[in-house]
């Protein structure tokens, strides 16, 4: 019988196995480093922004499958949003791994793959890493992010 926790585990394998904007941007804009002590993933996020836009954005670094496959959906869900809708989509992924509080699906696409961590807090922060990196990074920051 089809479990749809069984799909959103294969989504997370296959970014993590494959992880999408993977690599240094060397024309970024914007790059920011993030780091969760607890876990040891370290990333460093790269954005190329321009007329309130992310026209690109990458990552590299080392970290666990729910940190790395975080980082990838988050980087493909992000190409080509607005600043303001890059806001709203991490409050919504905020929402989704962080509270009880219903989520809206359709609007988080293959993100809600990630919705299980919220089970395991511990794991919250290895998926919120690269989310928080990003939130920093639109809104100036240039010192690293850390989740502790």
């Amino acid at each position: 019988m089809f479990d749809i926790k069984d799909l959103y585990q294969e989504v997370i394998v296959d970014h993590n196995r494959s992880p999408r904007n993977f690599g240094k941007l060397d024309d970024a804009d914007t790059t920011l480093e993030g780091y969760n002590p607890l876990c040891g993933d370290k990333l460093t996020l790269y954005l190329k922004t321009s007329d309130g836009k992310i026209n690109d954005i990458a990552f590299d670094g080392s970290g666990c499958a729910i940190s790395v496959a975080s980082a990838s959906l988050m980087t493909d869900a992000m190409k080509g949003k607005s600043l303001h809708e890059a806001e709203a989509l991490f409050s919504a992924f905020h929402n989704l791994v962080a509270t009880d509080d219903d989520y809206d699906a359709a609007h988080l696409g293959k993100l809600t793959a990630l919705a299980g961590v919220k089970d395991y807090p511990a794991r919250v922060k290895c998926a919120s890493l690269c989310w928080h990196t990003l939130h920093a990074a639109l809104k100036g920051q240039n010192t690293p992010v850390k989740t502790e």
